[in-house]
């Protein structure tokens, strides 16, 4: 698949639910995982105001479209996005009360991304969602085709909601970037776009990430704070395959599609929901 195919995969929401009853998950819930833990729940915190705000950039120019498809791929944009925020908000409550900041991390994105939309044009919140995209697709599709991403979720309901929302960034990770270059986008703004989006997304996750870390007093061991920043030198999600994918998106006449998805999306379809899928308990629940 490719940016010239005629033929793209059917975007739709999953009508699906997760639940984390009480005690369910351990407090360093990746891998036991120290940093990892907190930077995970940093992300989680980012999301739901994240989706907003990329419907709301989307939707602002969803009136202008006139390819069929596009327009249909956009409702399922759409429908997907609202989803990740409402099982993310769900996420973030439990993580909340296991003693994890999130408040304070998705006031934060509120605040941020309510300065992208008051200080800029609606062309260049839709650059940066486009570029706030490729950034989730990218550590989706790492999530979804390296068993060591897979490893650190072990087998809870965490893991299975973010391969869920994996396989969903994977499947509409073109959807914004299309509807910016029907919008008249350019490529220039399109490539400033990312290179801003990349020094505050990195310095925001190392910040926050570092605040919830101070108020956990596991993080006061020398020995398993230190075991836990050799580890993330290793990550799978910070590989020099995944900062080539990043930087790619800074090159003019990149798409999406450049990199094909098809085996993968294809294998955990038939994985999650596929006819003896692991997830198929957990649709149609609302």
């Amino acid at each position: 698949m490719n940016a010239t195919d005629p033929a793209r995969r059917l975007i739709r929401a999953r009508r699906i639910h997760f639940d984390y009853p009480s005690g369910s998950l351990d407090r360093h819930y990746v891998d036991g995982d120290l940093v990892m833990s907190h930077v995970v729940a940093h992300l989680s915190a980012t999301f739901p105001e994240g989706e907003d705000f990329f419907v709301r950039s989307v939707r602002r120019f969803a009136g202008e479209i006139t390819d069929p498809e596009l327009k249909s791929r956009v409702q399922g944009f759409i429908g997907q996005e609202v989803t990740h925020g409402r099982e993310h908000r769900a996420l973030n409550e439990r993580l909340q009360r296991m003693g994890y900041p999130m408040g304070r991390a998705d006031r934060a994105t509120r605040r941020v991304l309510g300065r992208y939309e008051r200080f800029t044009s609606p062309l260049t919140c839709l650059a940066i969602t486009a570029a706030l995209e490729h950034f989730t697709a990218v550590f989706a599709e790492t999530l979804l085709g390296d068993e060591r991403a897979q490893a650190l979720l072990g087998a809870t309901e965490v893991r299975s909601m973010l391969l869920w929302h994996a396989i969903e960034e994977s499947e509409h990770r073109a959807v914004a970037f299309d509807v910016y270059r029907a919008a008249g986008g350019t490529e220039r703004r399109r490539i400033w776009a990312m290179r801003g989006i990349m020094v505050s997304f990195f310095a925001s996750v190392i910040a926050y990430s570092t605040l919830s870390a101070l108020g956990d007093r596991a993080t006061y061991h020398p020995i398993r704070l230190g075991r836990s920043l050799a580890a993330l030198r290793h990550s799978p999600f910070l590989t020099r395959e995944v900062r080539a994918r990043m930087r790619a998106y800074t090159q003019r006449g990149f798409h999406p599609d450049d990199t094909d998805n098809t085996a993968l999306l294809d294998h955990w379809t038939t994985e999650l929901f596929g006819a003896d899928g692991t997830l198929i308990d957990h649709l149609g629940q609302r």
